[in-house]
């Protein structure tokens, strides 16, 4: 049994921390509040995770640390440099392997299905520039032996535990169920888009922390074939055996409004490239060396329909 540490207990740190105990490991799982999924396995620790002294300590004896954190969509300019270096340094004073989980942003708009190889070309000050100078650092100190790691991206997820922020969470699903339209922020309703399962995040992401062929270079997180936001809603509905309401994608206007006073919706024009043409993710890669395969998108929409409906009824 090996020890891991998590900093993040949102959608991502959960499904990690739950896959380890799985497995037969024992888990920290740091956040600010101590929050996180209970199991006699599972230790939860609050700690301020940009304290590079404190987030070591908790690391001490660790095989793996994982960056699963989520700062506020505003605040990464802020909030994710320091958290960064500190996940950063804690990793090569402790000895644990750092597997970052990251997305797409760094790519910026593409014209071809996104590999390993694409190259990062995000515009300097956005989200994609941001990520991409947290891999560069981290990579750096990869290749000077001070520390091992690798990073897992994913596209835009869904799966269990997607709520608020998930384009395919508590706007898109829940309605869909209740016969009304689903509701995206942004997007055009026809273009392919890669969705990835919360469920392979975590099987990549401890995958990636035990095999040392992953050390030292980023991963995509094996996903299905991508669906138009049109296709998803016509295939969710079957699944769910409730009438297709469509789609509906607000206007601008509504989202340049509510920005000013809810600043996640402030930040969403500058990844508006992502749904208006295909956003396509190739991960043959992580497929071929690990032998990972995704989820059906099916039978990933089927567990979030159900996990929706049993969130529906516990909340009556």
């Amino acid at each position: 049994m090996a020890q891991h540490v998590i900093v993040g207990a949102g959608t991502i740190g959960s499904a990690v921390a739950l896959r380890l105990v799985s497995e037969g490991h024992s888990v920290r799982l740091v956040s600010r509040g101590g929050s996180g999924p209970e199991h006699p396995a599972i230790e939860r620790v609050a700690a301020d995770a940009t304290d590079a002294e404190r987030l070591t300590a908790i690391a001490g004896g660790a095989t793996a640390l994982y960056n699963c954190a989520n700062p506020p969509y505003h605040r990464w300019s802020t909030d994710w440099p320091p958290l960064a270096a500190a996940l950063l340094t804690a990793a090569e004073r402790s000895g644990a392997v750092l597997v970052t989980m990251a997305n797409l942003y760094g790519y910026g708009p593409v014209d071809a299905p996104m590999s390993e190889d694409t190259p990062l070309r995000s515009a300097p000050g956005t989200k994609g520039d941001i990520r991409n100078r947290m891999w560069i650092d981290a990579l750096a100190a990869h290749e000077a032996g001070r520390v091992r790691v690798t990073e897992a991206r994913a596209s835009d997820f869904y799966g269990p535990g997607v709520r608020a922020t998930g384009h395919l969470g508590e706007q898109f699903v829940p309605r869909l169920l209740a016969g009304r339209k689903p509701r995206v922020m942004q997007g055009e309703v026809d273009a392919p888009h890669s969705w990835t399962y919360v469920g392979d995040i975590a099987r990549t992401m401890v995958t990636l922390a035990g095999d040392e062929r992953a050390w030292g270079r980023p991963w995509h997180v094996p996903t299905d074939h991508p669906a138009s936001l049109r296709e998803v809603s016509a295939r969710m509905a079957r699944i769910a055996g409730v009438p297709d309401p469509g789609v509906q994608v607000l206007p601008r206007v509504a989202v340049r409004l509510g920005g000013l006073a809810v600043p996640f919706l402030r930040e969403l024009p500058e990844v508006r490239y992502q749904f208006a043409s295909p956003f396509v993710v190739d991960s043959s890669a992580a497929q071929n060396t690990f032998g990972l395969t995704p989820t059906p998108f099916d039978d990933g929409i089927a567990t979030t329909v159900a996990w929706w409906r049993a969130d529906v009824r516990a909340a009556a």
